[in-house]
């Protein structure tokens, strides 16, 4: 395999993780988002409130499974860059939420479907963001030889 076809396989593996901590994030999102209209909050509420325990365990879990790079002495510092990262994509998803569940149309507004839409426009923003500036220091070599 060359070097070129080695990094692209390394990073569609980083990729795949990524997605599938994305996942467990998107099933965090929705089940205290369901959690939090059952209690009585508005739509929108509580959506910010399960959009933060979803941005947090996902922090945890993209930094010790995927990039491998969460540190004791650093995490401040790697959960503001994260935090940072990641809220410009889930500004976009929140508001991809709220205005589908604003329209009070049957499908549009069922609030699964509108996280489901909303966190899909996200992952791309999010991943490049967390890859290259919460995370940069990612080994390719050490990509490489994860499965």
């Amino acid at each position: 395999m060359s070097a070129v076809t080695e990094a692209i396989a390394a990073e569609a593996r980083l990729a795949a993780k990524y997605c599938g901590v994305s996942l467990i994030g998107f099933v965090v999102d929705v089940a205290v988002l369901h959690l939090m209209l059952g209690v009585g909050l508005e739509p929108a509420w509580a959506r910010v409130i399960s959009l933060v325990c979803a941005m947090h365990v996902t922090f945890v879990l993209n930094g010790l499974h995927v990039f491998r790079q969460l540190d004791r002495r650093r995490w401040p510092g790697q959960w503001v860059r994260y935090m940072a990262c990641n809220a410009v994509g889930n500004i976009c998803n929140y508001l991809i939420f709220v205005t589908m569940v604003s329209t009070h149309w049957p499908l549009i507004a069922n609030p699964t479907f509108a996280i489901a839409v909303g966190s899909t426009a996200a992952w791309a923003l999010n991943f490049a963001t967390t890859r290259f500036l919460a995370f940069p220091g990612r080994r390719s070599r050490q990509a490489r030889r994860d499965p």
